[in-house]
Parts: C-alpha cells; sequence; structure tokens
C-alpha cells in the first residue's frame, strides 16, 4: 500500500521485457517503490540489475497475453509475492508489419487477439483486485495510433483504438471505488518493437513516456500524452477530412 505521503511502494509490470514499461518502473523505483513484479511469457530469466541496485526487490511471474484463463491467476500471484498492488502497469503488445497482416489474415488475428482482447481480461481482473483493495492505479499504455487509425498500420491501430475505449470505460467503472486508470498515449518511440518502423514527428524516448506517466499519476490524471503537443496535434487530426486524412495516413 502507498505510504502515508503517497510514495508508491509495489508495481507489477505487465509486458516484463516492454521498453518503456520498464523504463515506467524503474522511474517509480527511483521514486520510492521497493516491490516489483515482472509478468512476461516464460518470465524474466535475468531480472534488469538497474532495479536491484536502486533497492528493489524483483520477482517474476509467468504471464501470457495470448492466454485469458491464466490472467486471473496471474494477478493473484503477484498479490502472494508483494501483498496489494499500487501500480500496475499494462505494456504488453505486438507492432508487427501491416504488409504481412495483409497477406495472412490469421496472423493479424493473432496479433489483435494480444493487442486487445489480451488486456481486456487482465485489465478486468486487474480493475477486480484494486477495487477489492479500496486504493491502486492501473496504467494502460495506449498509443496515437489509437486515436485515428493509420492505413499504414490500421491492423495495430484498430487494436489500440478498442484498448483506449476499453481503458476509458474501465475508468468510468471504477470511479469512486479509490482505484483508477491512467491511459497513456505516446507517439513514436524506438524501442525493439519499433526497430522497423520509419520515425515520425514528435518522437518521445522510453524515459519521456516513463516521466509522463509518473507525473500523472502524481497529479490524478486521466490521460496523458508524451510528448504533450501531441494532444493538441490529435485534437486537429481527429477532425481531417476523410479524404485529406487518406493523404498523410500512406
Amino acid at each position: 500500500m502507498r505510504d502515508p505521503v503517497g510514495t508508491v511502494r509495489s508495481v507489477l509490470l505487465l509486458g516484463g521485457r516492454s521498453d518503456i514499461g520498464l523504463a515506467v518502473v524503474e522511474r517509480l523505483v527511483r521514486d520510492g517503490a521497493r516491490e516489483v513484479v515482472l509478468a512476461a511469457r516464460g518470465g524474466v530469466d535475468v531480472p534488469p540489475s538497474v532495479l536491484t541496485a536502486l533497492g528493489a526487490t524483483v520477482h517474476t511471474v509467468d504471464f501470457d497475453a495470448a492466454l485469458p484463463d491464466t490472467h486471473t491467476a496471474t494477478v493473484d500471484r503477484a498479490v502472494e509475492l508483494v501483498g496489494d498492488l499500487d501500480v500496475v502497469v499494462d505494456a504488453f503488445g505486438v507492432l508487427g508489419d501491416q504488409a504481412e497482416y495483409e497477406a495472412d489474415p490469421a496472423s493479424a488475428a493473432r496479433a489483435a487477439a494480444v493487442n486487445y482482447t489480451g488486456h481486456v481480461s487482465v485489465g478486468l481482473a486487474v480493475a477486480a483486485r484494486l477495487r477489492a483493495q479500496g486504493h491502486g492505479a492501473l496504467v494502460v499504455l495506449s498509443s496515437v495510433a489509437g486515436v485515428r487509425v493509420r492505413r499504414f498500420n490500421f491492423v495495430y491501430g484498430s487494436a489500440k483504438a478498442g484498448l483506449d475505449g476499453f481503458a476509458q470505460g474501465l475508468a468510468d467503472s471504477l470511479h469512486g471505488t479509490g482505484a483508477r486508470v491512467l491511459v497513456v498515449r505516446p507517439g513514436y518511440v524506438p524501442t525493439r518493437m519499433s526497430a522497423h518502423v520509419d520515425p515520425a514527428p514528435f518522437p518521445a524516448t522510453p524515459g519521456q513516456v516513463a516521466d509522463a506517466v509518473a507525473r500523472g499519476l502524481r497529479s490524478g490524471a486521466t490521460t496523458v500524452w508524451s510528448p504533450r503537443v501531441l494532444g493538441p496535434v490529435f485534437a486537429v487530426m481527429r477532425v481531417l477530412p476523410r479524404s485529406v486524412w487518406r493523404r498523410l495516413s500512406r
């Protein structure tokens, strides 16, 4: 549980190998968190040394986004290890390649299941735990790709659009319970997952996204953009005529 001055003690990272997710966890550990659970498929063989060097105790658990029947047990296992969950960071997903998805619809469906339905099942499991605790925050890494879906990555973008809507609805369902949801909308972030993608305007580093998350948690925000300029940029993007958007989306 948070200490009397509001410092986060425990963090669960769903997607324990995510560059952005690990940057968020590192930032929270630097701010005082001391119990970390990294959840990833097959577990995480070697916990990041930076976390232990900063004084955190790091646990690892198996987590497979494609196996929703196991998600409640994953959350329960994290609770067994560290007690109440102060912050849960939902950071798993696959980017993939749009051309490959169009050539292989089955692979597109598998990716969409990870990028959307996996978040639904584990998000509801986390929400049930936070509601029972009466406190805690679920940080959902959405994307500007879901704010308005573009032609060049519409399989990924459509899943992110669904995730963003789910996270907002989940936040409303938790209102008044003491638990909350923080939706994070980064733009292009250079990571191992995005290494094959051309850079886009208004990029952010994993550390900058982590800083935005930390600010959002402190301020009680419901949504943060990284970088912040993307908020007003996409306020305009949302209302562009479809014909203009198609040209920008190639």
